[in-house]
C-alpha cells in the first residue's frame, strides 16, 4: 500500500473541517455550576485557594445565577456554609425549619423555576465533628447515620430540591433515602449519588470555602481508597440498585479511567465533579505565566466529558461558556 494515500492531517487542514469533524461536544446543559452560600445579606467574599469562586449570601448568588441563566447555565449546586453555633454532633440545623440553606433553595426556585436545583446530603457542614457521619468513639457509625439523611433530604425535597446529591458515602444511603422520600410523596426526586468519591488530596480548597474539615481522624474509612478501580463498579452497582438516577466520580482529572469504567458499565448518566483542587491548580500555574488559562480549562473539561461524563460539575462553568460566546 502507497501509505501517501492514508493522511489524516487532511482532516485537520482548516478550522471549518476541524470544526466539522470533532468527535466531543460540551453544552451548557450539561454543566453545573456549584455556589457556596453563606447566611445573611449583601455579603460576598471570594475564597482565597479558589480565585474567582466566592462565598455569597443567597441574595448576592441569585444575581450570579441570573448572569449564569443568560449564558444557558441553568444547572446549580448549593454547597452551605453553616455558623459554628449552628453545628453539632448530629447536624440537627440541616433539617431546622429556620436553617438559611433550605431557604435559599426555596428562593432560588421560586426566581428561577426553570432551573435544576441540586443539594449536598451529608453532615459535614452542619456536624461540630466535620464528618459525613455521627462520629463517636473515633468510628463513623454508618447506620445510626441514615437517619440523619434521612431527615436532611426531606426538609431539602419540601424546599424544592429537583436533585439530592448524597455526598456521604455511607452504605446503603441511596436506597434509605429513596424508601424515604418516596413514602413521603417525593417520587419525582432524584438522587446523584456520589458514587466514586475517593479520598483525595484535591478537596483542600473546598473545605476552606465550607469550614468543612474534620476535627479529628480522617475520612478514609468511608471515602474510597484511590488505588482502587474495582471497588467503583461495586459502588456503582450497589446505587443503582438502590434507586441512584445519576452516578458521579469525584474528583474528576485524577479517575478519568473510573468515569470510563461506569460509562461502560452502566446506563445511567455518569456525572464528573472537577472538584476546588483541580481548579486551583489551573489558577495557580495561570497566575504565574505558566500555562495558557482558558485554553487549560477547555482541554481539562474536554479530557472529562471524552472520558465518558455525561454531565460536568465544574467552577469554571461560568467562564468556560464566557470565553466560548466570546469567540462566536
Amino acid at each position: 500500500m502507497n501509505l501517501n494515500t492514508k493522511r489524516p492531517r487532511r482532516n485537520r487542514k482548516s478550522e471549518a473541517i476541524r470544526a466539522m469533524v470533532q468527535e466531543t461536544h460540551i453544552q451548557p446543559s450539561q454543566l453545573i455550576y456549584p455556589f457556596f452560600l453563606m447566611d445573611g445579606l449583601a455579603q460576598k467574599t471570594e475564597i482565597s485557594s479558589m480565585p474567582g469562586i466566592f462565598r455569597q449570601t443567597v441574595d448576592m448568588a441569585l444575581l450570579e445565577a441570573e448572569a449564569c441563566m443568560a449564558l444557558g447555565l441553568k444547572n446549580f449546586i448549593l454547597f452551605p456554609a453553616i455558623d459554628e453555633q449552628h453545628k453539632d454532633r448530629y447536624a440537627s440545623y440541616s433539617y431546622h425549619p429556620e436553617c438559611y440553606y433550605l431557604r435559599a433553595i426555596r428562593e432560588f426556585k421560586a426566581r428561577f423555576p426553570d432551573c435544576t436545583i441540586i443539594t449536598d446530603v451529608a453532615m459535614d457542614p452542619y456536624s461540630s465533628d466535620g464528618h459525613d457521619g455521627i462520629y463517636e468513639n473515633g468510628k463513623i457509625l454508618n447506620d445510626e447515620t441514615l437517619s440523619v439523611l434521612d431527615k436532611m433530604a426531606l426538609a431539602q425535597a419540601t424546599a424544592g430540591a429537583d436533585i439530592l446529591g448524597p455526598s456521604d458515602m455511607m452504605d446503603g444511603r441511596v436506597g434509605h433515602l429513596r424508601k424515604a422520600l418516596d413514602a413521603n410523596g417525593f417520587n419525582q426526586v432524584s438522587i446523584m449519588s456520589y458514587t466514586a468519591k475517593y479520598a483525595s488530596c484535591f478537596y483542600g480548597p473546598f473545605r476552606d470555602a465550607l469550614d468543612s474539615a474534620p476535627k479529628h481522624g480522617n475520612k478514609l474509612s468511608y471515602q474510597m481508597s484511590p488505588p482502587n478501580a474495582r471497588e467503583a463498579l461495586i459502588e456503582a452497582a450497589l446505587d443503582e440498585e438502590e434507586g441512584a438516577d445519576f452516578l458521579m466520580v469525584k474528583p474528576a482529572l485524577a479517575y478519568l479511567d473510573i468515569i470510563a469504567k461506569l460509562k461502560s458499565a452502566s446506563n445511567l448518566p455518569i456525572v464528573a465533579y472537577n472538584v476546588s483542587g483541580e481548579y486551583a491548580m489551573i489558577k495557580a500555574a495561570a497566575a504565574n505565566g505558566w500555562i495558557d488559562e482558558q485554553r487549560a480549562v477547555e482541554e481539562v473539561l474536554m479530557s472529562i466529558k471524552r472520558a465518558g461524563a455525561d454531565i460536568i460539575i465544574t467552577y469554571f462553568a461560568k467562564q468556560y461558556l464566557q470565553a466560548r460566546l466570546a469567540k462566536a
